[in-house]
């Protein structure tokens, strides 16, 4: 490290060393990250050496053992699972204050209404004892435990545990915004996902967990109405003894950001887009070369995160994020969790079907899920076998739809869209109820018009302007 770094780190140790907010394990996991930032050691990935994985190390999900039909057996199966949602993001993207997994998304449920009945009715179904851990965030935290209040009388341990907290980095001087005089939130980040493994070392959980003799941990984003507990993953990581898996599906064109699993220096390795020269970054983004993409839902060992945690093994390639806070230009340093494949003893990817993947980001997504494309039973949000096309349709609403208290106004039913290609929507457009939409529809409503779709239209390939064209 350059001697001018080493003394801001020395400067930026000294001002963290007084901020009484965080725990000591929160300040020396910070540290640490800084200095292996100022270092550089950010790998920078040979192209040349990247070869895509054999079915070996990413398996294809039909090759998976069929899960012994016996109940008792599927019960020690289970008994050995804890699932894990991610539950630290806030829903202003979508204009809800408050944690994003409280967003209803059908039937009046919301997405942690969703993961609990799916958990319950496991439980009940095997008299099993999966439990749901919430890793929230400082934003998120006050807000989930009043929530989870009402699943008290449920069939199902919920544990909740906070991230780390980390102060912001102020670019100019490298000292830590809290102790320049920020004293609220806006000082504060949590460091992505990657931070799962430590969080959970140092809030004791993972402890207590393997003390129960649970074995494997189910993650997932609480936003992916897709990732459900899958026995016949369980039951191939188990008799493989796999200490991680990186759940993988195809890519199409909506996707071509996403992270990639290849085998690199004889290991398993997630690639990201921001790891990718400029010169090849065409090539990551063709479907040809790399056809998957990383879902984010992950199953990882239990005791092999101890044991990397306490070596302090999980080195995850740092995501620097820049951001502005009231003017002033700061830093947060971040890690996925998906980056830590490589450090894990047998990691493999398995290529699963696109229903595990089904995110829900915006209203757009909102549409799809609370259309007659999916339905809901026992909490597993399940496709309409209906719709021949194995995609979903494209759906693009304009802004006046971004917040979801908008998009609820704005559709006094939600259409049917089980024969739609693909739907535009711009400006000041409301729908009525029962409208019907197939094929390419576009609606564009004039610049200061408002646009009404009546009651019980069928829109089939049609681009509407105005109510003449309807």
């Amino acid at each position: 490290m350059a001697a001018t770094d080493a003394e801001k780190l020395n400067d930026l140790r000294s001002a963290v060393s007084g901020l009484t907010q965080i725990s000591d394990n929160e300040k020396s996991g910070f540290i640490n990250l800084v200095s292996r930032y100022l270092s550089g050691e950010a790998e920078h990935v040979e192209w040349s050496k990247i070869q895509t994985p054999t079915d070996k190390i990413v398996v294809p999900y039909d090759t998976l053992s069929a899960v012994p039909e016996d109940a008792a057996q599927t019960k020690s199966l289970l008994d050995k699972l804890v699932v894990l949602k991610l539950n630290g993001g806030l829903g202003t993207t979508m204009g809800c204050t408050g944690p994003k997994s409280v967003i209803e998304v059908r039937n009046g449920l919301t997405f942690l209404d969703l993961i609990v009945v799916q958990i319950e009715s496991l439980n009940k179904k095997y008299g099993c004892n999966v439990p749901l851990l919430l890793m929230n965030s400082f934003n998120t935290h006050e807000d989930t435990q009043k929530i989870v209040e009402k699943y008290s009388g449920s069939n199902i341990q919920i544990h909740t545990f906070n991230q780390s907290q980390y102060p912001r980095l102020v670019v100019d001087d490298f000292l830590p915004l809290p102790s320049k005089g920020e004293t609220g939130k806006d000082g504060w980040y949590p460091p992505g996902h990657g931070d799962v493994f430590p969080s959970l070392m140092n809030s004791g959980k993972l402890e207590a967990l393997l003390s129960q003799g649970k074995e494997y941990v189910f993650v997932a984003n609480s936003d992916n109405l897709g990732a459900v507990v899958d026995l016949k993953i369980l039951n191939h990581l188990i008799q493989n003894k796999n200490e991680y898996c990186m759940e993988v599906t195809p890519k199409t064109l909506a996707d071509v950001k996403g992270g990639t699993l290849i085998s690199y220096d004889g290991k398993v390795q997630l690639l990201e887009i921001a790891q990718v020269p400029d010169q090849h970054v065409n090539e990551f983004k063709s479907i040809e070369k790399f056809k998957i993409f990383n879902t984010n839902n992950l199953w990882v060992n239990l005791n092999a995160i101890k044991r990397l945690v306490q070596a302090d093994a999980l080195k995850m390639e740092i995501i620097p994020n820049p951001k502005e806070v009231n003017g002033v230009k700061v830093l947060q340093l971040e890690t996925a969790a998906g980056a830590a494949i490589k450090f894990f003893d047998n990691a493999i990817g398995i290529n699963v079907p696109r229903s595990r993947f089904l995110p829900v980001k915006a209203s757009s997504d909102l549409l799809l899920v609370q259309s007659d494309l999916y339905t809901e039973k026992d909490g597993y949000v399940i496709r309409n076998p209906a719709r021949k096309d194995p995609t979903n349709p494209s759906i693009e609403l304009g802004p006046e739809f971004k917040k979801v208290g908008d998009f609820l106004k704005r559709f006094k039913s939600i259409p049917s869209i089980i024969e739609l290609d693909s739907l535009k929507v711009t400006g000041d457009v409301w729908f009525g109820s029962n409208v019907v939409l197939k094929g390419k529809v576009v609606v564009a409503a004039k610049s200061g018009e408002k646009l009404e779709i009546p009651d019980g239209a069928l829109l089939q390939n049609k681009e509407v302007h105005g109510a003449s064209d309807i």
